[in-house]
């Protein structure tokens, strides 16, 4: 491939971070709202959302322009085929993060439920999830996306007694209800967004080993 085509690739990684960047920061602004309880910085979000779109939009024009101009095959086929993946990715973390933002709207302005102690927990291995998987991206590193997925389980866990433990707090009053259920949406985001960061780092172990870990359950049918 020409120089050219590797510099476009160069630039190509640079917007898919920057769009990771953002995501990220969109879902850590709505958790610093909830634990601040502050209005004001759940107004941030929509501006940054704008900012994850475009770069989608210009990330998916970059990527047809790259195949219909270069032809690439092999493992630069598979790189510009995982960074239109990982695009389609990010955009769905923005859209969790802007789902988070809607049950934190309510929140905010309610007696607070609980101290939040597991969520904001959850949120940061999210973010940190996100980073590692970008990270792997960007330098090749399996070994680090692989304790990217194992992470999810962390995540998994965490839903899981944040879950049980509103669900008593339902129980005990009804008027907890409304507070509860928003608690647990915004739980549901953050395990969706380690969800997308994992298939982030899915992509890297395919681009890099050519090993595809997706749906492990399948591999192993197919095996007996």
């Amino acid at each position: 491939m020409p120089k050219k085509f590797d510099d476009e690739l160069i630039l190509l990684k640079k917007k898919i971070v920057t769009m990771s960047d953002t995501a990220r920061d969109m879902f850590n602004t709505v958790m610093k709202a909830l634990v601040e309880r502050d209005a004001d910085h759940l107004n941030q979000v929509p501006d940054m959302e704008e900012v994850v779109d475009r770069h989608q939009i210009e990330v998916d024009e970059d990527v047809t322009r790259l195949m219909a101009v270069y032809g690439p095959v092999a493992l630069d086929l598979r790189f510009v085929l995982m960074v239109a993946r990982i695009n389609t990715e990010l955009e769905r973390i923005g859209d969790q993060a802007m789902n988070m933002r809607e049950h934190a709207e309510l929140l905010v302005r309610e007696p607070e439920l609980k101290k939040l102690v597991d969520l904001p927990r959850m949120a940061e291995t999210a973010a940190t999830m996100l980073n590692n998987a970008m990270t792997a991206f960007n330098t090749d590193d399996t070994k680090l996306a692989k304790e990217v997925i194992k992470t999810d389980d962390v995540i998994d866990s965490l839903y899981d007694q944040i879950f049980r433990e509103l669900l008593t707090y339902m129980i005990a009053d009804p008027k907890n209800i409304a507070r509860s259920v928003a608690l647990i949406f915004i739980a549901r985001s953050l395990e969706r967004i380690a969800d997308h960061a994992t298939n982030i780092a899915e992509e890297v172990i395919y681009v890099v080993k050519g090993v595809d870990v997706r749906h492990k359950y399948l591999q192993k049918n197919e095996s007996n």
